[in-house]
């Protein structure tokens, strides 16, 4: 029996990619501040934009979760209170943390909300699940690394007060929960302070040091080797063996993607999740269309992670350089009438290309377009300025928020 609905936890990296995962279904979203969080590139949140985005989430019956998971030096410790009060002050719901001196100044600073212990913490087992619990930690972000069996024990052997919070979907890290020394090493970028510039995905191969020039490859493959270079995390054909472990949280990984990442992975998860709500029997499967939706964003080939057994057999390592990509958002509407569609258009299409609408818990819907008019009611050809406001000829009467997409050429 179903005891607890999953939450879908999603990830937003500015107000748009926050939007576009409340559009399409998201329970709760993760963000990052102007310091403290494991992201550095997104825009982020500074804490007016954070105090309107709580508001904004709040009004939709969502909730947000604050980032303050990098590993701070001291240097940086000074200026931890005063965010920690300013981040309090704007309502946040929850700080994701992973070092247990951010935990204790969270207590001191910001007391009355809730804390989450970061994967970055690397909790494989219960008795560290409980610790954290003990010093004040609602809620457990797993390790990556841990087996759906390992994470039923964790849940079996903590109270149940602890949420456990699980990433279901997305980038997956080499090392061990995100500690890695990597790009420090190569480029002075620390991946524990958010600035990761991940040379896992880099191609390599062996020199030897009297053999100057002469590379060997690390593995036979006519593309080169990528042994660093794990597959992306897929979990939306599993929801039944997810639940089955105690996860309270699916978790999105992605604060870094594009906001169309973000509408479409969320958007699939809502109905994976939903879809097996109406219907909680061990063997659920999601429809044809809800996985496809997977495939039609920028991805690594698809794996499972560890949540079956450790990867023995080809390590997740994706052999492929870069992502596949055969699909580009094209517009977000803005709003609709039965005849027309007011469209904010994000990449060239034109009269005669196929689109394709997406709207929230629907099956995609084709369509061909065969007038478009820019602001001033002038029929055109083409859409190629990003940004630019125009109609398109459409019985559909789609929603504020919704995307409009085009295979890509």
């Amino acid at each position: 029996m179903l005891t607890r609905k999953p939450e879908l936890l999603c990830p937003a990296g500015d107000q748009e990619r926050l939007a576009a995962a409340l559009y399409f279904g998201a329970d709760a979203v993760y963000l990052g501040g102007e310091a403290f969080g494991m992201r550095a590139a997104p825009q982020n949140f500074t804490f007016d934009a954070l105090r309107l985005a709580v508001k904004q989430v709040h009004a939709q019956g969502a909730k947000v979760y604050l980032t303050c998971n990098t590993l701070p030096r001291n240097d940086e410790l000074a200026d931890l209170p005063a965010f920690l009060e300013h981040a309090a002050d704007c309502g946040v719901d929850a700080f994701i943390v992973a070092d247990f001196g951010v935990l204790a100044y969270c207590k001191r600073y910001a007391e009355k909300i809730p804390v989450h212990i970061s994967t970055q913490a690397g909790i494989v087992n219960f008795a560290a699940a409980r610790q954290f619990y003990e010093l004040g930690a609602q809620r457990i972000v797993t390790a990556r690394e841990l087996s759906l069996t390992d994470i039923a024990e964790i849940r079996a052997k903590t109270p149940k007060a602890l949420e456990i919070e699980c990433f279901v979907h997305g980038a997956m890290c080499v090392s061990f929960s995100g500690r890695c020394l990597l790009s420090n090493y190569l480029l002075g970028r620390d991946a524990n302070r958010g600035a990761c510039a991940q040379p896992c995905r880099w191609e390599y191969a062996l020199m030897e040091k009297k053999r100057d020039g002469l590379y060997f490859p690390i593995a036979e493959d006519t593309n080169g080797t990528y042994i660093l270079n794990s597959k992306d995390m897929c979990m939306i054909e599993h929801i039944p063996a997810l639940v089955a472990a105690g996860i309270d949280s699916f978790k999105i990984e992605g604060r870094a993607k594009s906001a169309y990442y973000a509408a479409v992975i969320t958007n699939a998860y809502r109905a994976a999740i939903d879809g097996y709500l109406q219907s909680p029997v061990p063997d659920y499967v999601p429809a044809p269309w809800i996985v496809d939706e997977t495939k039609k964003v920028s991805y690594r080939e698809y794996c499972t992670g560890f949540y079956f057994g450790d990867p023995t057999e080809d390590a997740n390592i994706s052999y492929a350089g870069g992502y596949v990509r055969t699909w580009d958002v094209a517009g977000v509407v803005d709003n609709a009438d039965g005849e027309y569609i007011t469209v904010s258009q994000r990449n060239k299409f034109c009269v005669g290309d196929t689109l394709e609408l997406l709207e929230r818990g629907k099956a995609p819907v084709q369509f061909t377009v065969t007038e478009m008019l820019d602001e001033n009611g002038i029929p055109i050809e083409a859409a190629p300025h990003p940004m630019m406001k125009l109609r398109i000829r459409s019985a559909l009467c789609p929603k504020s928020g919704a995307l409009l997409r085009k295979q890509a050429d």
